[in-house]
Order: structure tokens, then sequence, then C-alpha cells
């Protein structure tokens, strides 16, 4: 077959009388630093982007209500104990603390939802248009199957997932008891061993709760250690106590503990772990509590 007078100048396309297009270049395993940078730094580095975010909106409502000095104001020392144990920055924490005296149009609710089988899901929300953050929350809700029910209050009102807010009752009081089954505790988590490396058992941590004043022990759901519940005006006592006593503690907190548990087997309980991972991506959710037992250990958010 004779070859083209124009395709004789490019020997190398000769080959067969037409074109050798360039082929497409292999791909390689995977094994290289973008997709280390894409599939495990990524998505590390943005869960501790929106971690410091939420700890930085408790600091900033913290300080306003007591004052930015943690001596005095028993919960902005709680928060910023919270922040050193996520490794927070100490010049993110300090500027948190300074944008405080700015005033701002920032408001804490407490918005309570609930849900199939009792269960209940309890948000803690620092926002600056109410309105706004419990409209999209509602809609959150409605988007993953979550009590199209009627709104509590409302006779034949039309179904709509039910969410209540529960503003403190004046402006000195941080945190409001809500009304459902949700109860104000301290909570300090510590880890699975002790300073010597020894493990921690639940009969000894009972042991170890009489001794430092906690109330309860309790196997924590979000880690393998123990958490040590006590009332929340002896949170730092009883954190300090456990220290001394030779365990680790890892975080100290006022939370909202349920007074019971409600199991969601199959399809439900999945639609609540979405429903979960939704919320906790929103920024202006600083902290979500739930009454759920989940069959297996959640995956992590």
């Amino acid at each position: 077959m004779a070859v083209p007078g124009w395709l004789a100048r490019w020997p190398r396309l000769a080959g067969a009388g037409r074109l050798a297009w360039p082929r497409a270049p292999r791909r390689g395993a995977g094994h290289n630093r973008w997709s280390k940078v894409r599939n495990v730094k990524g998505p590390r580095d943005a869960e501790r982007s929106r971690t410091f975010q939420r700890l930085a909106l408790l600091l900033r409502s913290a300080a306003r209500e007591g004052g930015p000095d943690p001596a005095l104001n028993p919960q902005l020392a709680n928060v910023v104990e919270q922040c050193r144990a996520n490794n927070m920055p100490k010049a993110s924490i300090a500027a948190a603390i300074q944008s405080a005296e700015r005033p701002s149009p920032d408001t804490r609710l407490l918005c309570e939802a609930r849900g199939p089988g009792g269960a209940a899901i309890l948000l803690e929300i620092v926002t600056d248009n109410p309105r706004r953050s419990q409209r999209d929350v509602r809609l959150l809700l409605a988007q993953h199957g979550w009590v199209p029910g009627v709104d509590p209050g409302v006779r034949g009102g039309p179904r709509r997932p039910a969410l209540r807010a529960c503003p403190p009752a004046h402006r000195g009081a941080l945190w409001e008891a809500p009304r459902g089954g949700f109860e104000e505790r301290g909570v300090v988590r510590v880890a699975p061993s002790d300073g010597q490396g020894r493990p921690l058992g639940l009969e000894g941590a009972l042991e170890t709760a009489l001794d430092v004043g906690a109330t309860d022990v309790e196997e924590d759901d979000e880690g393998e250690g123990l958490k040590f519940l006590c009332p929340p005006g002896a949170l730092c006592a009883v954190a300090r106590a456990l220290e001394a006593a030779g365990l680790r503690p890892l975080e100290a907190a006022v939370e909202f503990v349920p007074r019971a548990r409600a199991a969601l087997p199959g399809p439900a309980g999945e639609r609540a772990r979405r429903l979960l991972q939704a919320l906790a991506g929103r920024p202006d959710v600083a902290r979500c509590y739930h009454n759920i037992q989940w069959e297996e250990p959640p995956p992590p958010q």
C-alpha cells in the first residue's frame, strides 16, 4: 500500500498507512503522594478544622456569658480543657476568647428533635440567625426521614419534624436543661489504662468514683475508655482527683446525658447514623447528643 506524500514526512506515524494515535498513559497503583493527601490528609484536616470551629464557638459563647478569665469562669475553663485535649493551638484559643469582647449577634440555643422508637437528639446551636438555623435543621431531619409527626402542642397541624428550641431562661444562664429525656451532667473521659499502663476495669473504676466524688461510671461510646459522671459544679474537682489517683483524663466537659436509651435496629438505625453525620458537618451545630443504642459501634464522625 502506497504511503501518501504528506504522511511520508513522519515515518513514525506511517507504520500501516494510518495515523498511530499516542496511547493513554498507564494509571499507577495509587501509591503516590497526591492519593494520600486526597484520601487521608484531606478528610483528616477537614474534620480537624470543623472541630476547631466548634470549639471556637463554645469559647466565644462561654467568654461572653461569664467573662474572659478561666479562673473565674468554670464553663470557660472546661471548654479550654477540651481545646487542649483536641490539640487546638494556644494562639487560636486566645484569639477566640479575645473575639468575645467584640459585639456579636450570636445566639445560643438548645434544640430537641424526636425520632422513631423513642429516639431523641439534642443539638446545641450557636448562630447569628436562629430562624435560619432551625429551618435548616428541620429540613435536614425531614430529608433523613426522621419523625414526620405532628408538632408538639398543635392538634391537627401539619406533619413536620418535631423540633423545639430551648433558649436560656435569662442571660446569665449558660445552660438550660431541656424538658426531654436528657439531664445535665459533668463527664470526665479517661484512658483505658492508668498512668502505669495497667488496664482499667469497670469494678475498679466504681471504687475510684466513690473516692473522687463521681456518681456513676459508664463505658465510653466514643472510645475504648470509661467516662465518670458527676454534678456539673464538681467537674473540675473530679477531674483533678482522677488525675491524682493515677488515671489519665482525656476530656472533661458539661454534657447532656440521656436518661434512657432507645434501640434503632435496621434501616432506622442507618438513617439515624447518616443524620448524625450530616448534623456534625454543620458549622452552627456546636454539640450533638443522642440517646440511641447502636447494635454495633457507629463509624467515627
